[in-house]
């Protein structure tokens, strides 16, 4: 793989975690095949092991409350690149608030998964949430 490859590779694989924490904050859950092969699979503590990007949406809307917003910062994104295929972690900050107002709830969380290059571009197939800490504003 030459280095120019590789590079762009690293860049489209940040700019798939932008997207998919674009995609929580904005609730564009119908986006979801943006970020997310259609058999991914999911490893966290408050939806355990989802398995298709059904499910996984699915999910993600039943966990909306109303009046709530989210802010994701994803952060020290590491990339070892295989081929067509990756491993990445990074560490998430998960801001919870209402309109105007500073956050009330606020997360830590260390995610880990894979990632794979599809004909539409690279793709998250697999994911795992690990909660780092927690804190009530």
């Amino acid at each position: 793989m030459s280095r120019e490859t590789l590079i762009a590779d690293r860049i489209e694989i940040t700019d798939l975690f932008t997207r998919f924490a674009l995609l929580l904050d904005e609730k564009r859950w119908e986006d979801a095949d943006t970020v997310f092969t259609d058999d991914v699979a999911v490893h966290s503590p408050r939806g355990g092991e989802l398995r298709g990007i059904h499910k996984v949406v699915g999910f993600m809307r039943q966990s909306e409350v109303e009046g709530q917003h989210t802010q994701h910062t994803t952060t020290d994104l590491l990339v070892d690149i295989d081929g067509d295929q990756a491993v990445v972690t990074a560490n998430s900050l998960v801001y919870y608030y209402r309109d105007g107002q500073a956050p009330h709830f606020t997360g830590g969380l260390r995610t880990a998964g894979a990632v794979v290059r599809t004909p539409a571009g690279w793709r998250i197939r697999e994911q795992r949430i690990t909660p780092a800490w927690t804190r009530e504003n």
